[in-house]
C-alpha cells in the first residue's frame, strides 16, 4: 500500500513527459490525461481507506533512512485532498475538451505536471521538498496563464510571476532559517519546536508568511484578483482547486505539527480569517464579471477555513477540513459554469444579457446549486460546513466570529443573486443563438460537481468521518510524527 504514495506524483510526471514527445495529437493527449487522473483518483480513494482508522502510510523513496530519504506520507487530511483535487482536475479536463482549451499546445501535459506538484505537496514530509513541489506546481501555472489567458494576460502574468517568485524566495529563505536554527527540515523532527523555542517560531513564521502570500490571505491577497480573472475560466478552476489550497494546507499542517497549535497565535489566525472573509466578500460586491466576483469569493471563503484552524478545537478543525474539501468542489463548479457562460456568450460580463436559465436549464441548475452551497444554504454541503463552523465557534464563545461569518454569508448570497439576475434570469438577447455552442461537456462537469456538493450535504457521514479523523490527527499529531520519523 505504501507504494501507492508515488502514484499521484510520479504517474502524472511520467505521462506528461511522454505527451511532450507527442505534440499535436490532441485525442491521444486527452485519453492519456483522463486515464492518468482517473488512476490518481482511485489511488486517492485507496489512501482514504487506508488512513480511515488514523493510519499514516509512509514511503521513503529509495529505501534510505529518515531524514536522508525523500519522504512521502498520507494521513486522512492529505489523502482527502489528493482525492478531491484529482476529481476537480478530471472535471476540468472534461470542460477543457468542451471549451477547446486542451487543443492549445502542451496544455494537457502542463495540467498533469500541475497535478503532480500539488499531490506531492500534500504528501511530502519535509519543508524543503514542500518548496520544491510547490515550484513544480507553479512552473506550469505560469505557462497555462499565458497560453489560455485573455486580454491583459501580459500584465497579469508579470504580477503573477513576480509575486510568486518573491514568495518562493521568501519560502526558501524561511526553510534555510529553519535549517540554520535546528539542523533539520523534516516536519516530524520539528514537531513542537516552534512552540518551545522562540527562534524556531520566528524562522517557521517566515515560511508561513510566504505560504500566506501563496494562499492569498488578507492582507497578502492583492495579486489574486489582478491575475485570476484574466485567465481562462477552466484554468482558473484548476488554479482555485490546487494552487491556493496547497498553500492553505501547508499552513494548517505546519501550525498543527511545528507550532503544536500554540494558543498564543490563535488571535492572529482569527484576525486574518475575519479580515479575509470581510475584505473578500466586499470586493466581490463591486465587481461586474462572473470571474472577478468568484475570485474575490476565493479570498473570503479561505477565511472560513482559517477560522476553524484559529479555533483549534476538535470541532473547529473537523469543520475546517470538511469546509475545505467541499469548498474546492463548489468553487471549481462555479468557475466551470463561468467557462460555459463564456463559451455561450463570448463573455462573462454582467451586462444584462440574461436568459441562460431558459436556454440551458441544466447549466442553471449547476450554478444555482453551487451558488447556494457557497452562500451556505441547505441542503447543500456549504450549509453544513458553515453550521459546523458556527457551532464550533459558539462552543468557544467566539461570538464576533459567528456574527461576521453569518453576515458574510448573507452578502455572498447577494452577489450570487447578482450573477443569476444578470446572466440567467429574464429574456435572452436577440443574438443569443450563440448560446447553442455550450456543449454537453461544458455543462456536465459543473453539474456533476454541484451534485457532489448536494450529496456531501445530504449524505454527509462518510465525509464527516474523514474530517473527524483528520482533525484528531491535527490536534494530536503524535501518530503522524512517529510514522514520518520512524521513531
Amino acid at each position: 500500500m505504501n507504494g501507492l504514495l508515488l502514484v499521484p506524483v510520479v504517474g502524472p510526471l511520467l505521462v506528461a513527459g511522454v505527451l511532450l514527445a507527442l505534440p499535436g495529437r490532441t485525442p491521444v493527449h486527452r485519453a492519456a490525461a483522463f486515464v492518468t487522473m482517473a488512476v490518481v483518483l482511485v489511488t486517492g480513494g485507496a489512501l482514504l481507506v487506508d488512513t480511515g482508522g488514523g493510519g499514516v502510510p509512509v514511503l521513503r523513496v529509495g529505501g534510505w533512512p529518515a531524514p536522508v530519504a525523500i519522504g512521502l506520507a498520507a494521513d486522512a487530511l492529505s489523502a482527502l485532498l489528493v482525492t478531491v483535487t484529482a476529481l476537480v482536475v478530471l472535471c476540468c479536463l472534461v470542460s477543457a475538451a468542451g471549451s477547446g482549451d486542451d487543443r492549445r499546445p502542451y496544455f494537457l501535459p502542463l495540467v498533469l505536471v500541475l497535478s503532480a506538484g500539488a499531490s506531492g505537496a500534500f504528501l511530502t514530509t519535509d519543508l524543503f521538498n514542500l518548496f520544491v513541489l510547490i515550484e513544480v506546481m507553479l512552473v506550469p501555472s505560469y505557462v497555462l496563464l499565458s497560453l489560455a489567458g485573455g486580454a491583459g494576460r501580459g500584465g497579469a502574468g508579470r504580477v503573477y510571476v513576480a509575486t510568486n517568485l518573491l514568495a518562493s524566495t521568501l519560502l526558501l529563505a524561511g526553510v534555510a532559517l529553519v535549517y540554520a536554527t535546528t539542523g533539520v527540515v523534516g516536519l516530524g523532527d520539528l514537531a513542537g519546536a516552534a512552540r518551545d523555542e522562540p527562534g524556531v517560531a520566528v524562522a517557521v513564521g517566515v515560511v508561513l508568511l510566504a505560504l500566506g502570500v501563496k494562499s492569498a490571505l488578507v492582507p497578502l491577497h492583492d495579486w489574486l484578483p489582478r491575475v485570476y480573472p484574466v485567465a481562462s475560466p477552466v484554468v482558473v478552476a484548476l488554479f482555485s482547486g490546487l494552487l491556493t489550497k496547497v498553500g492553505l494546507y501547508a499552513v494548517i499542517r505546519i501550525y498543527a505539527v511545528v507550532y503544536g497549535g500554540d494558543p498564543a497565535y490563535h488571535w492572529l489566525l482569527g484576525a486574518v480569517a475575519l479580515l479575509s472573509m470581510v475584505v473578500g466578500v466586499l470586493g466581490a460586491v463591486g465587481e461586474n464579471s462572473m470571474r472577478r466576483i468568484l475570485t474575490f469569493h476565493m479570498v473570503s471563503q479561505i477565511g472560513y477555513v482559517l477560522l476553524g484552524l484559529a479555533l483549534f478545537t476538535a470541532a473547529g478543525l473537523a469543520a475546517a477540513v470538511y469546509y475545505l474539501a467541499q469548498y474546492i468542489l463548489v468553487k471549481a463548479a462555479l468557475f466551470l459554469c463561468a467557462a460555459a457562460v463564456r463559451a455561450g456568450r463570448g463573455t462573462d460580463q454582467l451586462d444584462g444579457s440574461g436568459g441562460l436559465a431558459g436556454q440551458r436549464p441544466a447549466l442553471a441548475v449547476a450554478i444555482a446549486g453551487a451558488a447556494l452551497s457557497l452562500a451556505g444554504l441547505p441542503p447543500f454541503s456549504g450549509f453544513l460546513a458553515k453550521f459546523l463552523l458556527l457551532r464550533a465557534a459558539a462552543e468557544t464563545g467566539a461570538w464576533l466570529a459567528m456574527t461576521v461569518a453569518v453576515l458574510v454569508s448573507l452578502v455572498t448570497l447577494l452577489s450570487m443573486l447578482k450573477i443569476w439576475s444578470a446572466l440567467f434570469a429574464g429574456d435572452p438577447p436577440a443574438s443569443s443563438g450563440v448560446a447553442k455552442r455550450i456543449g454537453p461537456s461544458l455543462v456536465g462537469a459543473p453539474l456533476a460537481l454541484a451534485g457532489l456538493s448536494l450529496a456531501a450535504g445530504v449524505a454527509a457521514p462518510p465525509l464527516l468521518a474523514v474530517a473527524d479523523t483528520a482533525a484528531a490527527g491535527l490536534r494530536d499529531p503524535a501518530g503522524y510524527v512517529r510514522a514520518v520519523t520512524g521513531r
